[in-house]
């Protein structure tokens, strides 16, 4: 099975868009596949894929209340099928507390004298694990927000590997060499190995500086098998019509851009080249 975490220290870098474009080139490639939203953001992957859920409902069952042990429903229950042909599990907005929750969690759990048992940090691996959720799927995908802490840090736990969307710039640079430091502690503190599956170059222009950049991601060691130039416009209206790219080209373009079609080709590449590589 693939699992993978989409992460960027670095915000407006395409982080969901991409995601979502992996979404659904995994789907079309005939994979049952499960993408679980843990960005407390309105502007997050439920928004994008026009996934109707209960966000602002404190009393609806959520993915918060299965990490702090205070379902109110089965797991299976939170899954939403989308119109994209893959499986989503919404955000919701108690994710803007989870620290607080866990920690009180975790408390709790103290207090019990069941401590030993709960790690804030390990929490949704546990839950799909306990759920079976990773028997009914090829792909599950997580996209935590742009900020370290316990969102990113359950992401990471629970799939191990990372792909990561990263702008060629120097400020790109510098979120990449966080990113190794922050990977770096969550290996300790995981006591396993992380992988990064792919870094994706994104916004790629022509300048010469861009070009050093990108070089240095590989240099880096970095597997780079796509890098995309700057889709403002395709990656713009996706969130407009609140879809991945593939279906918005399809769908709402009077017609097919070259450039468009040849991104659309190379993220299919890049899931492509991502599934390859799980299978080893």
């Amino acid at each position: 099975m693939l699992t993978y975490t989409t992460y960027s220290e670095a915000g407006g870098v395409g982080k969901s868009t991409i995601g979502a474009a992996l979404l659904e080139a995994h789907a079309n490639h005939g994979l049952d596949v499960l993408a679980i939203d843990m960005d407390q953001q309105n502007g997050s992957l439920t928004y994008l894929l026009d996934v109707d859920a209960p966000r602002d409902d404190s009393q609806a069952d959520n993915i918060v209340r299965h990490l702090i042990d205070r379902p109110k429903g089965s797991f299976e229950d939170l899954i939403r099928e989308t119109e994209h042909g893959f499986d989503l599990i919404p955000s919701h907005n108690m994710l803007e507390n989870l620290e607080d929750l866990l920690n009180r969690a975790q408390q709790m759990a103290d207090d019990l004298g069941e401590g030993d048992d709960f790690d804030p940090y390990d929490r949704l691996r546990r839950v799909l694990l306990e759920s079976g959720i990773p028997a009914e799927y090829d792909v599950i995908v997580v996209d935590p927000p742009a900020t370290a802490g316990p969102h990113l840090y359950n992401a990471v736990s629970a799939t191990r590997s990372l792909v990561i969307p990263v702008e060629p710039t120097g400020k790109g640079m510098q979120s990449v060499l966080g990113l190794e430091e922050l990977v770096d502690g969550l290996e300790d503190r995981l006591e396993a190995e992380i992988g990064v599956l792919s870094a994706v170059p994104n916004g790629v222009g022509r300048t010469s500086d861009q070009e050093r950049y990108l070089t240095e991601i590989r240099d880096r060691g970095y597997p780079a098998p796509v890098a995309i130039r700057e889709r403002s416009s395709l990656f713009e209206g996706c969130w407009d019509q609140q879809c991945p790219p593939r279906h918005y080209v399809e769908v709402y373009r009077d017609r097919q851009r070259d450039h468009e079609m040849e991104t659309l080709e190379k993220i299919d590449r890049l899931a492509a080249e991502i599934e390859e590589v799980s299978d080893r």
